[in-house]
This record gives structure tokens, C-alpha cells and sequence, in this order.
């Protein structure tokens, strides 16, 4: 049997934490709790400092909360992180598929089964 997991491309997110509120509309949970969470990470100044030019990246990470949506899975759907990612940065797919995929992505990837 197949081992399935999320692949997220963190060159792509955005920060806009649509996946976020998607897993506690989904799974019912109270503020403060979900299934992914999407950490900041920064600033740090691109270029001269002088420019005051800062930038921040954003890495969408599942928690131990996070069970890929089994519930939808088991109806044909796709986690529901996935399906409602602003910026596509999430797949979904066999562990072998995604593996695959992390070879012809360009930056930061996980894959979490």
C-alpha cells in the first residue's frame, strides 16, 4: 500500500495562512490549534542595508494534528490545506510521486507523510 504525504515548496508561499484557516473550518478546532502552521522566518536585509529592503520567507509545516485530511481522502478529495492554497504551494501525492517532484523544484521542500 501506498504511503501518501504533502509536499510543500516553501520558495512559493506567500504567508496568507489560507491553509491555516481551511484545517480549522474542516476539523472544527478552536483558535489557536490546527493541523499546518505557517511560520515566519526573518527578516533579513536583501541588497544594501542602507535600502532598508527586508525580506521574510514562510514555511507551511504540519502539526501533530495533521492527519492529510484522512476523512476527505477516504471521499476522492484532497487534504483541504491543499486544495485552498493561495499561492499552490502544496501538493498532494504518493511519498514516490512526490519524491519525484522535489527533483525539478528549485528551492526549500519537505515531504510530510
Amino acid at each position: 500500500m501506498a504511503k501518501y504525504g504533502i509536499l510543500a515548496d516553501a520558495q512559493w508561499c506567500s504567508g496568507c495562512h489560507s491553509c491555516e484557516v481551511a484545517c480549522q473550518m474542516e476539523h472544527g478546532l478552536p483558535v489557536g490549534e490546527t493541523g499546518i502552521k505557517v511560520v515566519k522566518i526573518g527578516p533579513w536585509a536583501i541588497g544594501d542595508e542602507a535600502d532598508e529592503n527586508w525580506q521574510f520567507s514562510y514555511l507551511p509545516i504540519p502539526t501533530k494534528q495533521c492527519d492529510t485530511c484522512a476523512a476527505r481522502r477516504g471521499l476522492g478529495k484532497v487534504p483541504t490545506c491543499v486544495q485552498h492554497c493561495q499561492s499552490q504551494c502544496l501538493e498532494f501525492g504518493s511519498i514516490d510521486e512526490l519524491s519525484q517532484r522535489m527533483d525539478v523544484k528549485q528551492k526549500t521542500l519537505f515531504v510530510v507523510a
